[in-house]
C-alpha cells in the first residue's frame, strides 16, 4: 500500500512479540484492529479489561481512539465500557480495551489473537477556555436531548 499524503508516523512497541503490528485491512479504512493477548470468557453483563500487547507513541497534537467492533456488537452484544476510549499523545503504557457483554443470556468466548476493537488515530486541537458571563446566541440555543426530533 502506498503512503497516503495525510499519513502520520506512530511509534509502536510490541509488548508481546507474537502480536502483529497494527495495519489497515483495506485502503481508506479509518481504524486498525486491536487484538487480545489473552483468552477470556465474558459473562452476560460482565466487564473485562483486555491487554493488546501494544504500546504507542503519538506525536503531539494527536490522540488515538479505541472504538467497538461492529461485528462483535451485532453478533454478541459486545461493546466498550468507555466508547471510545482515549489514548493521549503522552501515554506510553499498554493499550487495554474495556469490553462489556450486553447480551442478557450468553457468555462470549474470546481467544488470544481475536480482534476486539479498532484504533483510530486523529489530529486533535488544544482548546483555550475563556470564562464569560454569557454565551453568544445561536439558532439552537439551550435545546438538548431530543430537542430536534419532536
Amino acid at each position: 500500500m502506498t503512503r497516503p499524503s495525510n499519513a502520520v508516523d506512530v511509534l509502536v512497541r510490541r509488548l508481546d512479540p507474537d502480536i502483529a503490528l497494527p495495519a489497515y485491512a483495506h485502503p481508506g479504512d479509518a481504524g486498525v484492529d486491536l487484538v487480545t493477548t489473552v483468552d477470556a470468557v465474558v459473562a452476560p453483563g460482565e466487564r473485562v479489561l483486555l491487554p493488546t500487547g501494544l504500546a504507542i507513541a503519538l506525536p503531539a497534537g494527536y490522540a488515538a481512539f479505541v472504538h467497538p467492533r461492529s461485528g462483535l456488537a451485532v453478533r454478541h452484544g459486545v461493546s466498550l465500557v468507555n466508547a471510545p476510549g482515549t489514548v493521549d499523545a503522552g501515554y506510553r503504557g499498554e493499550i487495554k480495551v474495556s469490553l462489556v457483554n450486553h447480551d442478557p443470556r450468553d457468555a462470549v468466548t474470546l481467544r488470544r489473537g481475536d480482534r476486539i476493537a479498532q484504533l483510530v488515530v486523529q489530529k486533535v486541537e488544544h482548546a483555550v477556555f475563556h470564562e464569560v458571563e454569557a454565551l453568544p446566541g445561536s439558532d439552537r440555543g439551550e435545546g438538548g436531548f431530543g430537542s430536534s426530533g419532536r
